[in-house]
């Protein structure tokens, strides 16, 4: 009875080293493909024919605030403009209900300097899949500058990749923030599931209308 039972927990004890050994590869290898395409602001502003500066969502206070991480990656997307004023912006995040990031990230972007009709609003990125996916299904994107913090981008730019889109990351103004252990533990899981959601493309939440980025952002 001992060696049966002694037998079954070394084979879980395997299993579970195995498992953790899977997703460890597969965390490298996403890490590993995209950290070269992380570059300076200084950089991203010397890239030709960019479609657009993708700025992903984040959370929005009660008072309408921007967090201090979503504060972070507005604040580069603005000094990366400022360099290269040419460049469309595309802010995309969550918008449910009375819920509106992308609200927010506009009115931010606009008090410091960025024309509006520069600023186009992405209102169903719920999630960096979708906003992905509708980078390159809804704006027509084919070359772009992605802004997140560094632990964020490495999954932006290999779903980017996987859409055969041209993308570089931006690093948002690096900060300490609260909880970072356990952003870093559930990416690692994010990364892995992203490895085959990026395999099948399954259809975003929201699909929605072409939008032409050589338009006018107000319009959106």
């Amino acid at each position: 009875m001992k060696s049966k039972r002694k037998l079954i927990l070394i084979i879980l004890f395997s299993a579970l080293i195995l498992i953790f050994a899977v997703v460890m590869g597969m965390n490298f290898f996403v890490k590993n493909k995209t950290k070269d395409r992380i570059i300076s602001i200084t950089e991203a502003a010397k890239l030709n024919d960019v479609d657009c500066v993708l700025v992903l969502g984040c959370q929005v206070k009660e008072n309408g605030v921007p967090s201090h991480m979503l504060e972070d990656r507005l604040k580069s997307a603005i000094a990366l403009y400022k360099e290269n004023p040419q460049f469309k912006i595309v802010m995309s995040g969550d918008h449910t209900g009375d819920y509106n990031e992308v609200k927010v990230m506009k009115e931010y972007a606009a008090r410091e300097g960025v024309a509006t009709e520069d600023i186009f609003l992405d209102h169903a990125g719920y999630c960096t899949y979708d906003s992905i996916y509708r980078m390159k299904n809804t704006f027509d994107a084919e070359k772009i500058i992605i802004i997140s913090q560094e632990y964020h981008l490495f999954r932006a730019l290999y779903l980017a990749e996987a859409f055969g889109i041209e993308a570089y990351g931006v690093e948002a103004a690096p900060n300490v923030y609260s909880g970072q252990i356990f952003r870093d533990i559930r990416e690692i899981l994010a990364r892995i599931k992203d490895v085959f959601t990026a395999e099948y493309k399954p259809l975003p939440a929201v699909y929605g209308d072409k939008i032409s980025l050589k338009g006018n952002g107000n319009n959106t």
